[in-house]
């Protein structure tokens, strides 16, 4: 009997540490990666800024890549506590001057409307 229970208290112990044992009081975060970018930002950005002109409307972008110099990537990824994940990017491109060109991604200019008086 003492083996049996002796066997029955380590079986709990080592199966409490197991993932497929739900606890209800475990606290899951949110997981966030990259730069958050909005349309906002991306209003703000105009053909023929510079580099250091879209640095400092974006942030330092995520990839800059090692063979293109010219192409910028911005790149979000959120993961919340539910296990929802979310993925944003854009992509921005300058000239041989090293002047904005165009954008691609998720987010693009908006359109400019012309103000009413």
């Amino acid at each position: 009997m003492r083996i049996v229970t002796t066997l029955l208290f380590s079986f709990i112990l080592l199966t409490t540490g197991c993932s497929w044992v739900k606890f209800p009081s475990v606290h899951k975060v949110n997981i966030q990666q990259g730069n958050i970018v909005d349309q906002e930002m991306i209003d703000k950005l105009r053909p023929g800024m510079t580099k250091s002109q879209v640095q400092f409307v974006l942030g330092t972008p995520l990839v800059i890549d090692t063979f293109d110099q010219q192409r910028w990537d911005y790149f979000f990824s959120r993961l919340s506590a539910t296990g929802v994940k979310t993925e944003e990017n854009v992509t921005i491109y300058f000239d041989e001057q090293d002047k904005l060109e165009r954008m691609t991604g998720d987010y693009l200019p908006s359109s400019a409307v012309p103000e009413e008086r």
